[in-house]
């Protein structure tokens, strides 16, 4: 069966949820990944209101989608984050920021990534994709020079936060997806492999894959697929592109998406460096079988050009399939 082909709604919430699903259903999409903010998904409604989980399944049907996954990583981001600022109050819904009091802020992103733990089971949907933010984000550059302790309370930190969380997951059948980034506990294979140690290679928590985020820092996005293939829960396909020509920096220079004296920005899948097909040649060689996501993220391609053309791509991409015959049986007199 060919993997379904969602939208990911983040990039849209400025739309009401019903004229996304009209689109994405108008477009041919399967699905939508749906994210809780904006008016597309509140998770604590999802929970306590029959009709309101009923409204969003209707809305649903009516475009012939179905919801394979739901994400709350604006949430999420602000469960380990250090400090909490004003992004985050940007960010977090009205609940979670509350008076600001930054523990406080990160307590109740922990009751909101519980809650949407059991948003999704009601849903019937068995993944939640988002971040988990870090407290040790803030020493990437390791100048003031960074005590090893330092970074192994973070890791220790990340993993008394989100244990409790991943506990209301495993309660309800559901597993967290977190999705490889830069400002996260895991932004690179080896901090991947250290937060998996860290919480015990739990089962509940596993890997949203964005191959985006790989590619500015020179990463094997297939690598990394082969090595990690066990935790690989949910799939983005969101593109990036590198610009660096001697002037531009890898690390964005603070400049806006969409300048182009960055050294790297996003643009709508199949513009840029990621190199789709041996993606979804190893992801067939590793037997992944969920969404293929699509997450558009472009300031310089209109959404309702890049939303349908990046389908397009993902529907090409899926007629790779395995032979059903070996080549080199051909070659037998046997």
């Amino acid at each position: 069966m060919p993997r379904p082909v969602t939208l990911f709604t983040g990039q849209w919430a400025d739309l009401p949820f019903e004229e996304v699903a009209r689109l994405a259903g108008e477009w041919g999409y399967d699905g939508l990944e749906i994210a809780c903010w904006g008016d597309h998904l509140d998770p604590w409604r999802a929970v306590e209101d029959d009709a309101y989980l009923q409204n969003r399944l209707n809305i649903l049907e009516r475009n012939n989608l179905k919801v394979y996954a739901i994400s709350n990583h604006l949430n999420g981001q602000a469960v380990c984050d250090d400090p909490i600022d004003e992004r985050h109050q940007a960010i977090v819904s009205t609940r979670v920021w509350g008076d600001g009091e930054a523990e406080g802020v990160r307590q109740r992103a922990a009751e909101e990534l519980k809650t949407t733990a059991r948003a999704a089971a009601r849903l019937g949907v068995r993944t939640v994709t988002g971040f988990t933010g870090s407290s040790i984000w803030k020493c990437v550059a390791m100048f003031p020079p960074v005590p090893d302790a330092m970074i192994e309370r973070g890791y220790e930190d990340f993993a008394t936060r989100w244990n409790p969380i991943i506990d209301v997951f495993d309660e309800v059948g559901v597993r967290f997806a977190l999705e490889v980034h830069p400002s996260e506990i895991a932004y690179d294979y080896w901090t991947t492999k250290r937060t998996l140690e860290a919480i015990g290679h739990r089962e509940a928590f596993g890997l949203n894959f964005d191959p985006s985020h790989f590619i500015w820092q020179d990463l094997d996005p297939v690598g990394f697929l082969a090595d990690f293939r066990d935790r690989i829960y949910h799939v983005h396909v969101k593109e990036s592109t590198k610009q660096l020509d001697g002037r531009n920096g890898r690390l964005g220079s603070h400049l806006p998406w969409g300048d182009p004296r960055r050294g790297w920005d996003f643009v709508t899948a199949g513009h840029g460096d990621v190199p789709w097909e041996k993606i979804f040649r190893m992801l067939n060689s590793i037997g992944y079988a969920g969404p293929t996501s699509v997450e558009w993220e472009d300031a310089g391609m209109d959404r309702l050009v890049g939303g349908p053309e990046a389908l397009a791509l993902v529907r090409s991409l899926g007629r790779i399939t395995p032979s059903a015959a070996a080549f080199d049986s051909a070659f037998s007199t046997k």
